[in-house]
């Protein structure tokens, strides 16, 4: 499985990014798509899921009502638009997948993720 990571860039406070997360390669009969974050000098930070099985999201809650998940079947990808910007969301974005659906209580861990992009930068300024 390939994830390719993109649409990041230079936006200010206040705009709007897309990003997209398109994967080809093996295909599952469900799974779990995610976007984590990683901002200069920080921890990993999960940012979103969504479950190809139903559709449900899960956001956290620095993005909650800013951000949101979703998903083009025909073209295997996953989209993250994020809303109202601001300078702490300026991080290198990565999308994951795990081959299968996820419970709540896990999906915000790194580790059960199988297969990951490479990363795409968002910068926001001030």
């Amino acid at each position: 499985v390939q994830l390719q990571a993109s649409g990041g860039g230079l936006v200010q406070a206040g705009g709007s990014l897309r990003l997209s997360c398109a994967g080809s390669g093996r295909t599952f009969s469900t799974y779990t798509t995610t976007w984590f974050r990683r901002a200069p000098g920080k921890e990993r930070e999960f940012v979103g899921a969504m479950r190809w099985s139903g559709g449900n999201t899960f956001y956290s809650d620095s993005v909650k009502g800013r951000f949101t998940l979703s998903r083009d079947n025909a073209k295997n990808t996953v989209y993250l638009q994020m809303n109202s910007l601001k300078p702490e969301d300026t991080a290198v974005y990565y999308c994951a997948v795990a081959p299968r659906t996820l419970i709540a209580g896990v999906l915000r861990q790194a580790n059960e993720y199988d297969y990951w992009g490479q990363g795409t930068l968002v910068t926001v300024s001030s």
